[in-house]
Formats: structure tokens, sequence, C-alpha cells
């Protein structure tokens, strides 16, 4: 592997894992601060927080990165994120928590800016099979978050943050030395209307091809927030799961779409092309749902997980796709605009699925992943009609 590659994977896997390390300790930290407040409501302010600034930001991000190149706008990300560690080490109430997690929304240009430089240096036929490698890495930063967090919290609350500081650290500091730009800067000066969020937004309305890929992928990021919402509970309320089953069950399916996408993302669009990889996504995950809708036994989960997890060969696909609706001069705008499509998905679609839950918990808890295959059937016209007058070339 390249060093650029490198140095992009190991941003992504050290962002996926900043996000998940925080979520064994966090009510521990909550509750070292003496708060007034519900912890509940606490983390789920700091949640919808980072949330939305990323939501408003990430565009902005994105466009800058188009505008001055994709490595300064990548530097100040990760320096960014160095600073929101350290807060988050050394505070000492929740109002600097709260700091904490404005500026890691606010600086969290990582995934965006990495797609944007992914695409840069990679050929059209190829951008599938590394994009599938991409979400792979941030799917196993995600998956040893948890246990690293777990791990160095029980030394000490704070120095899981300690750790993560020192490791975007590191990677700032390879990426200022080795890795090169990949887009040159405009030499035109930069105008104030290029920090307006809503300027990429407005864009993008006005592309009749943009609008119905964003929207998909805002739909198909809101599918994945199911799982976060209501698998433990799901799992409890229909096999009597306890936390070791739960976190074995998410930790299979974790494992198991990580192989899929860096290693199934390739031959699949090979065979199927791009359009045809996301629809096999779509399918399988229908599929998968459904049969997890009827089960009643435990061991049906464990079964039907190697097509659970064939449904995120689609992801990448569809990346793919995205990159060849605008020129390489907007390949940042539009990174920023699908990052804040997801961060939109992450504040909407847990209150929407909780409420559908809570309303079938009694009779019939299987049913929520029909809600979840109702939004996949959504998707699919909209996958159509963005995927069907895309330009052919990037």
């Amino acid at each position: 592997m390249n060093i650029p590659l490198l140095i992009i994977f190991t941003t992504i896997a050290l962002d996926a894992l900043g996000i998940s390390l925080i979520i064994p300790i966090l009510p521990n930290l909550l509750a070292s601060l003496n708060l007034h407040q519900d912890t509940a409501l606490a983390m789920g302010l700091l949640t919808a927080c980072y949330a939305l600034m990323q939501l408003v930001f990430a565009p902005v991000m994105g466009a800058l990165s188009d505008r001055l190149g994709r490595k300064p706008v990548l530097l100040v990300s990760l320096a960014g994120m160095v600073i929101n560690y350290l807060i988050l080490a050394f505070a000492n109430s929740f109002a600097w928590l709260l700091i904490g997690r404005l500026l890691a929304g606010i600086t969290s240009a990582n995934m965006a800016v990495a797609s944007a430089y992914l695409t840069d240096i990679t050929p059209a036929d190829k951008r599938a099979a590394r994009f599938g490698k991409m979400n792979a890495m941030f799917g196993l930063g995600f998956i040893l978050g948890p246990v690293v967090g777990g791990l160095l919290g029980e030394v000490d609350l704070r120095l899981p943050f300690i750790a993560a500081a020192g490791l975007n650290a590191a990677t700032f500091l390879l990426a200022f030395k080795a890795l090169p730009e990949s887009r040159q800067p405009s030499k035109a000066p930069l105008r104030l209307a290029q920090f307006n969020p809503l300027a990429s937004f407005a864009n993008m309305l006005k592309n009749a091809n943009q609008l119905p890929l964003v929207l998909t992928f805002f739909v198909l990021s809101a599918t994945g927030e199911a799982y976060g919402i209501c698998w433990a509970l799901w799992g409890q309320d229909t096999f009597g799961w306890n936390a070791f089953w739960v976190g074995l069950s998410l930790g299979a399916f974790g494992i198991c779409q990580t192989l899929v996408q860096a290693f199934g993302t390739s031959p699949a669009t090979r065979k199927l092309g791009e359009r045809g990889a996301v629809l096999m996504g779509v399918g399988c995950a229908c599929i998968a749902l459904t049969v997890m809708a009827f089960a009643q036994q435990g061991w049906i989960v464990f079964a039907i997980m190697p097509i659970f997890a064939l449904s995120s060969i689609g992801s990448p696909a569809l990346q793919a796709i995205a990159t060849r609706q605008v020129d390489e001069t907007r390949q940042g705008e539009l990174q920023g605009i699908l990052t804040s499509a997801v961060s939109l998905a992450s504040v909407i679609a847990p209150l929407g699925f909780s409420g559908v839950y809570f309303a079938v918990q009694h009779q019939w808890p299987g049913a929520i992943w029909l809600s979840v295959v109702v939004l996949y059937v959504i998707a699919i016209p909209l996958l159509w009609r963005s995927t069907q007058t895309a330009p052919a070339q990037a």
C-alpha cells in the first residue's frame, strides 16, 4: 500500500475509533462531574451537538478543500480532533465537554475530505473497491473503539482521550510530512460566501441529478441508525439476550461487514456494475431483515449474518457513483454534502425508530425491522433515478 492511502485509511480508522471509544466510558465520566441534569439527557445533548455541527460545517470544509487543497483542510481537521480530545481529557465541567464535542463536529471533515482525496487519486473504475476498503477501515476502528475505551477507561477515565489525542497527533505529523497534495489550490481569492453552508445545499438543489442521490444517501444512512437504537432492546425482548450476547452479535456483524467491504466490493462491482452492487446490497438487507423480523430463536441471527453482511457492498458502490455526479473541482463540496446527509439522518432517524419500537415492543418487537425494509424500498426509485442519468465520466 502506498503512503497516501495508508495515511487516508489510518485517518478514517482513527475517526471511527474516536467516535466509538467514548461509548463505554461516557456515562461514568458524566457521573464523575456531579451533573445536576439527567445523564441520559446529557449524553443525548453531546451526541446531538456533534451531529448538528457536522451537518452544518461538513459542506463548508469540503468546499474549502476544493478551493484550498485537500491537505490543509485535512490537517486542520486532525488538529481539531487533537484539541477536542485534550479538552475531553481535562474537562472539569459539562460545559467543557460540550465545547469539545462542538469543536469536534465543526472540524470533523475527515470522512468528506478523505473521500475527495481518494477520488482525486483513484481511476473511476477502481473507486468502489477503494471506498470499500475505506469503509472497512472505518468499521475496524468502530469495532476497536469500545474495546480500547473500556480497557484504558478501567485504568483512568481520561486515559482513552489522551491516547486518542496522541494517535491523532501522530497522524497529523505523518500527513504533514508525507501526504502529497492531490488537488492544487485555486489562485482565485477566497470569498466569504465559501464559508456559507447553505451555498452548497443551494447548488445541490439546482442539480436535478444530485438531489435524488443525496436523498438516497440520507435514506440508506437512516436505515443504519435502527441497529444502534433497537438491536439490544430487540435481542433482549425477543431472545432474552444479556449484554454478552448483544455484544457478540454486534461484534460478529461488524467483523463480517468489514471483511465484505474490504474484499467483496471489487468482485461484486466487476460482475454486477456499481448500480447492480447497490441493488444487491439492498436486496440482501431486505432478506436478512425480513428473516430477523420473524425470528424466534437467537441462532437464526447468526446463521443469516453472511447475507446481512453482504448488504454492505452497496455503500462503497454508491459512493463511487456519487463521484461522477460532479467534476474534479467540486468533489470536496459533494462529499461534504453527503456527510451532512448522513449527519441529518443520525439526528432524525433515532427519534423515528425509537418511536416505532415503543409502539411495537410488546406486540411484535421484530416488526421494527420491517420498518427498515420499507425505507430500503423507498430508496430503490431514488437510486434508479440518480444513477440513470449519471455522467459517464468522472
